[in-house]
């Protein structure tokens, strides 16, 4: 179930509708659009030294898409995305976290819908599968993930701003309004005491990704089309 699931929502995504934003746009007709993100992202931490985590897989989206004109257009969708962080606990000790989210973005487009523009928007996620890793020394010495964990936010809130550019592509900046970890989150020591290993810990995701279209509707993007 556990590997399954990722492989499912993968398989969802890449069935549906894809990605172009070269080729002339019908204003009467809302359109599918789909495509994947590499993700540079860090937490706001104040007491650990915080490192660019890349996330280049599994970050997918599709998009409907509803341009009212040439010059502006609305969109919503859903997506599925690998976001998280890496933190010094200390000069020994790095910890990689991270969660699969499924999000629903809403958000705004203005400029040529038939090329370059820039967009903005809101996008709830909720949070899936949670993965820590912990390194000493740089070796690798504890693992685990976990489904629907009470260790992170359910629901997370964020903020996004981009633009698109030529042949399919995009940047975008996007800022978790809510704190990853569930600071009040309660677990055992090893001795039988209730200790709270994320208090303390006020990490708010900001990210910086790199979007590019596959699809636009059932055709796969032109690369060499004007």
């Amino acid at each position: 179930m556990k590997k399954a699931l990722p492989t499912l929502i993968l398989g969802l995504f890449l069935y549906f509708p894809a990605l172009s934003q070269t080729k002339t746009v019908d204003s009467k007709k809302p359109y599918w659009t789909s495509g994947g993100e590499w993700i540079f992202s860090s937490g706001t931490l104040d007491n650990f030294n915080n490192v660019v985590r890349f996330s280049p897989v599994v970050n997918l989206q599709v998009l409907a898409n509803f341009d009212k004109s040439e010059k502006f257009g609305w969109f919503t969708g859903g997506t599925f995305r690998n976001v998280g962080f890496i933190y010094d606990e200390s000069q020994t000790v790095r910890k990689k976290v991270r969660n699969y989210n499924l999000g629903i973005p809403i958000g705004l487009k203005f400029g040529n819908m038939n090329g370059s523009f820039v967009f903005g928007g809101y996008e709830l996620e909720m949070a899936l599968n949670y993965r820590e890793r912990k390194f000493i020394n740089e070796v690798r010495e504890d693992k685990f993930n976990v489904w629907f964990s009470d260790r992170v936010n359910f629901f997370q809130h964020a903020l996004f701003v981009g633009v698109a550019l030529p042949k399919g592509t995009s940047i975008k900046a996007k800022y978790y309004l809510t704190s990853f970890y569930n600071q009040d989150f309660e677990a055992s020591d090893g001795s039988g005491n209730l200790v709270k290993p994320y208090q303390g810990i006020d990490a708010n995701i900001f990210y910086i990704s790199l979007n590019f279209s596959l699809f636009r509707n059932w055709e796969l993007y032109d690369f060499d089309e004007d």
